[in-house]
């Protein structure tokens, strides 16, 4: 990904796995002092690497205190983490069910000294939608952001659009408007729920993967730029096969490069809660996860929205709780299996 120190994908931006998924893709016992890019020298041809949770989840987020827009059915979903100007954590995370206009939705933040700790501490709500600039009232949705060229760059859904925010510090943003004033980059269409960025960069272009359902069947889109910008025209890289081709059928797209394995892992959800499913893909493209196809299909997961974070040569996951309440971390580590 960015080799910047402080890209997100370095410094940490992400979505989760549990322990019993990771079971679940014939996890063994977790070593110590596992190396997080292990060898590839002595893996079989018909093996694959998959992730595995190595050790225990700790909370760093709850469900927070919203003043007055706060409701008791109220959820923390989709979720960014990344590291601050300052060496700090930050993780923004959309609150759903909540008391505010509309679709219910906003950005609440919380701050912690170090990727480790647990209970980060609650910083407030740190942004509503803004009809005025376009975005539909109570629609914002999974924020991501990406360090580059020593700016922040914040991308996240208005329940239509993909929308910008860019940051000095990584802490503040200011929405980034287009001449007519808008904040959207660019859409699905109308009715098409355009949302959950994410940005990998790939030598000098950068992959924005989403997800959107037109016509009500869902698929994982990625647009490509060089200047974070200007977009390509979206591309269908993952739909249908056994994650199904419902409208929620692609969320929360999240790709790992794995740059031993010269492979894409693809994490892509198909339910959230107790019954979470996520389904994993592992492709040498990443523009072809597999179109009712699903021959790069590695596992499914008891999990939802997994997001991968590398920082100081290891890796972690993040996830959102089973039951909804908040986000865990984990560290990460990979096994051999056969392929699903």
């Amino acid at each position: 990904m960015n080799p910047s120190r402080r890209n997100l994908t370095r410094r940490a931006v992400l979505r989760s796995l549990t322990a019993a998924a990771l079971g679940s893709l014939g996890s063994p016992r977790a070593g110590a002092g596992a190396a997080p890019f292990p060898s590839l020298a002595a893996a079989h041809a018909n093996e694959v690497l998959v992730p595995a949770v190595d050790g225990a989840w700790w909370r760093v987020a709850g469900n927070p205190d919203l003043g007055p827009l706060t409701h008791a059915q109220q959820q923390p979903v989709d979720f960014g983490i990344w590291e601050a100007a300052d060496g700090t954590w930050q993780l923004w995370s959309c609150i759903r069910f909540t008391r505010a206009p509309g679709k219910t939705r906003l950005f609440h933040r919380w701050q912690g000294d170090r990727l480790t700790d647990g209970d980060w501490r609650p910083m407030g709500i740190a942004m509503q939608a803004d009809p005025r600039v376009g975005e539909t009232a109570g629609g914002l949705q999974a924020p991501f952001v990406l360090e580059a060229g020593g700016t922040y760059h914040m991308f996240y859904g208005d329940w239509e659009h993909v929308c910008l925010a860019l940051s000095v510090d990584g802490k503040a943003f200011t929405r980034r408007l287009d001449d007519n004033g808008k904040s959207g980059l660019f859409s699905n269409g109308a009715g098409a729920n355009t949302r959950d960025p994410m940005v990998l960069r790939i030598g000098d272009t950068y992959h924005c993967y989403t997800t959107a359902h037109p016509g009500l069947k869902g698929a994982v889109y990625c647009r490509t730029s060089r200047d974070l910008r200007r977009w390509s025209e979206a591309r269908v890289v993952a739909a249908g096969g056994a994650a199904g081709a419902g409208p929620v059928a692609a969320e929360c797209p999240f790709v790992y490069r794995h740059k031993e394995a010269e492979r894409y892992y693809l994490f892509r959800t198909q339910q959230y809660g107790r019954n979470a499913r996520t389904s994993v893909y592992c492709s040498p493209d990443p523009l072809d996860f597999g179109v009712n196809d699903d021959r790069y299909l590695v596992g499914t997961l008891p999990l939802a929205a997994p997001e991968v974070i590398e920082h100081d040569d290891a890796l972690y996951l993040a996830a959102l709780t089973p039951g909804l309440d908040g986000v865990r971390l984990s560290r990460l580590r990979w096994t051999r299996r056969s392929p699903a």
